[in-house]
């Protein structure tokens, strides 16, 4: 028996990345699954790489219109929805005297009001027991230069995970928060660094993780997984940290 089989799930940003190697593991373990992503074409390319199983639905989650209709496109489709990966998101670096309130409404409007109203959207498609998995980062708690914005929309979504199982407690409707720490993907060549910069920035990190490496997707999608099947089943408003030993020196 797979450990998803039978199940409908959603990952939001599911055209590369984290989305998308959750996408593949979640197809492999029996689910059907439906990703987004803003560029059709990229989601497009997705489709092919996971094979089957799989429905894309363009929208952005900072756009409610978009909200409605993907979850207007599942409910016809299936009726319910047994999973949540909110993954959608992303940043840039900006030192605190260079943060323009474009660079903040941009990244709290994905972030943290894309991430709360694709949940809140998704609540009249989820059974009793379904499993909610939010996508924070070890920035929630570590301090890194220039990327105060991102680190606080990570922080809120990991206080969502808290607060949202009391709100959830009646429908036995878990929510977790995963962590990820390094794991170079195709979301950071929007950092705003050059090749050159990033290469630098992923090496040096690489130094401070005790297993002496940067993660890969794919072992963030595992992880996911986990929190997504009932082998986690009394796991509920935690922060799962998949980051090498970073965030705990």
């Amino acid at each position: 028996m797979k450990k998803l089989e039978g199940k409908i799930a959603l990952v939001t940003g599911g055209n590369s990345g984290i989305g998308l190697a959750t996408a593949k593991q979640f197809v492999a373990e029996g689910a059907y699954v439906y990703i987004t992503g803003r560029r059709q074409v990229k989601l497009d390319a997705a489709v092919e790489a996971i094979g089957k199983n799989v429905t894309a639905v363009q929208s952005d989650v900072s756009n409610l219109a978009d909200l409605d209709r993907l979850f207007a496109t599942i409910e016809q489709e299936q009726g319910h929805l047994d999973i949540i990966f909110a993954n959608a998101g992303g940043g840039q670096i900006a030192p605190l005297g260079a943060i323009t309130e474009e660079h903040f409404d941009t990244t709290f409007n994905v972030n943290v009001k894309g991430l709360l109203f694709t949940v809140q959207k998704a609540l009249p498609l989820l059974p009793e027991g379904a499993s909610i998995i939010l996508n924070a980062s070890i920035t929630s708690i570590k301090g890194t230069p220039a990327f105060s914005v991102y680190s606080a929309t990570k922080a809120a979504v990991r206080s969502f995970a808290r607060n949202w199982i009391l709100d959830l407690r009646e429908r036995k409707i878990r929510v977790n928060a995963i962590s990820p720490g390094v794991v170079p993907t195709p979301g950071y060549d929007h950092l705003g660094l050059n090749d050159q910069q990033l290469q630098e920035f992923v090496d040096s990190q690489a130094s401070t993780i005790p297993l002496g490496r940067v993660g890969k997707p794919d072992e963030i999608a595992k992880a996911v997984v986990f929190l997504a099947s009932d082998e986690s089943s009394f796991v509920n408003g935690i922060e799962l940290f998949v980051d090498g030993g970073m965030a705990q020196i």
